[in-house]
């Protein structure tokens, strides 16, 4: 008889963990329940196999059975298999405008948040994030005792350090050199690591990606996030692509006119400068405390200066993208923040100049898409990130 070895043993206990995470990742990518006979035919184990598995799974509340609906069948239904609920990430968000806490757990139900708005243009680092620490504790405090967060994570509008999640740059908040981990206290993470990463990529899962691990309506789109700045990501595959360092993506840094407006980056004529939430409302005369809604409004109804401020955005929009779409022949194009709520007026003159300037446009044309209203994507975008960790490696949580 054959005693198994080390590296025996090693190789079934890598298997059970990759079948693990293959019924995970196949529940939770379902936008209907799935029997434990769907799981099996889905993943091609066998029906032992994938029942075993998914019991594993729902004993962690990585998955949960729900009442079945009999649908008028006979016999006995099979019970249907979802998302667990008691498993949750911790997300936040500091922007220019907003502090945003915001748990999520694995169907993507947005358990408990808090949001405060409050300018934060050239605030104190250490006390904004004091500030979004008590935020956060009060948000922590209030959850249910049977919840287990699984990770922390927050976004920033800036360049982050992906080995060590320091803020190099934030340009529009004034910040540099800023370690957040440092400066908010365990009891706003509870405890976990924290997590940073770049707002626009976080802010891309959510379009990416309906709930944790459900893919969203397009696999490959350059995504925008409209703020006081823009920031941007490329998608490929449903996966943002963060470059050699984490730093792709500063579309609101493309310079669209050489001799253009002085950019707070230390540039010239960059994308911001022209299609930013501040510089739009400027064009079109209006104070920052307005709207982009009041500022459709005065569009739709004619307004000279501010038809005037929406063409000036969208020819400087069709540059840099006609730019990135001819680069990275991603022609889906999803707007985000003030952009989103804009995107009507922006979609005309947008598509025409990229018809224009976009090489392949005359085989496939750019699609111009508007963002689900999301005040604080992210932070979802964040838990998201945090929860993706669980559906590849369930195993942690077992037990």
């Amino acid at each position: 008889m054959t005693v198994p070895g080390p590296q025996t043993s090693a190789r079934q206990s890598s298997l059970r963990a990759r079948n693990l995470a293959l019924v995970a990742r196949t529940v939770c990518a379902s936008a209907r329940p799935l029997s434990r006979a769907d799981v099996a035919a889905a993943t091609s184990m066998t029906r032992t196999t994938a029942t075993r598995l998914a019991d594993e799974l729902v004993a962690a509340g990585v998955l949960a059975e729900i009442e079945p609906d009999g649908g008028g069948r006979r016999g006995r239904p099979a019970t249907p298999l979802v998302p667990g609920s008691r498993l949750a990430a911790l997300g936040l968000q500091v922007n220019a405008g907003f502090l945003a806490v915001r748990v999520i757990d694995l169907r993507g139900r947005v358990v408990a948040e808090s949001l405060e708005y409050a300018d934060l243009v050239g605030s104190d680092p250490a006390r904004a994030l004091a500030r979004l620490g008590t935020l956060a504790a009060r948000v922590l405090g209030g959850l249910p005792g049977e919840l287990r967060l699984v990770g922390a994570g927050l976004a920033l509008p800036g360049i982050v350090a992906a080995a060590d999640g320091a803020l190099l740059r934030a340009p529009n908040l004034g910040w540099s050199g800023v370690r957040p981990a440092d400066l908010l206290a365990p009891a706003a993470v509870a405890g976990l690591p924290l997590r940073a990463g770049n707002e626009a990529n976080l802010a891309a899962r959510t379009v990416a990606e309906v709930a944790p691990g459900r893919p969203g309506p397009f696999a490959d789109f350059v995504y925008l996030s409209g703020e006081i700045g823009i920031g941007g990501a490329a998608v490929v595959g449903g996966a943002v692509m963060a470059g050699q360092h984490g730093w792709a993506g500063e579309i609101g840094h493309v310079c669209v006119d050489p001799a253009g407006p002085a950019c707070r980056c230390g540039s010239t004529g960059c994308l911001e400068t022209y299609a930013g939430r501040d510089a739009l409302l400027a064009a079109a005369g209006l104070p920052p405390a307005s709207t982009p809604a009041h500022l459709a409004e005065l569009a739709a109804a004619g307004d000279a200066r501010a038809r005037a401020a929406v063409t000036a955005a969208a020819h400087a929009l069709g540059v840099a993208l006609a730019g990135v779409i001819n680069v990275l022949d991603i022609p889906t194009v999803v707007l985000g923040g003030h952009l989103a709520q804009v995107a009507d007026l922006l979609r005309p003159e947008l598509a025409a100049r990229l018809r224009a300037r976009v090489l392949s446009a005359r085989w496939t044309a750019p699609a111009i898409h508007a963002a689900p209203d999301n005040s604080a994507p992210g932070a979802t975008g964040a838990a998201y990130h945090e929860l993706a960790a669980v559906l590849a490696d369930p195993v942690r949580w077992l037990g």
